[in-house]
């Protein structure tokens, strides 16, 4: 069985934030992840797509349908 839980260490033992439910005196492997760490791996998906370098047409957001569909012909 594998379980992610969160715990505080006081300096002495690992408390379980949450009551966990396994038998007394159950066996168990635990492998430490401080929380911190964990969520300064996210990455903002803005992030991803600044990182992508696309090109295109500056005004993209008053063309829109012309960029996703093609230029439209038009009588203006």
């Amino acid at each position: 069985m594998n379980t992610t839980l969160y715990a505080t260490f006081d300096g002495e033992v690992l408390r379980p934030d949450l009551p966990v439910r396994l038998p007394p005196n159950t066996r168990v492997r635990v492998v430490i992840e401080t929380a911190d760490e964990e969520e300064s791996n996210a990455v903002s998906f803005l992030d991803t797509a600044e990182g992508l370098n696309l090109e295109g047409p500056t005004d993209w957001s008053s063309r829109l349908e012309d960029c996703l569909y093609g230029e439209a012909d038009r009588a203006d």
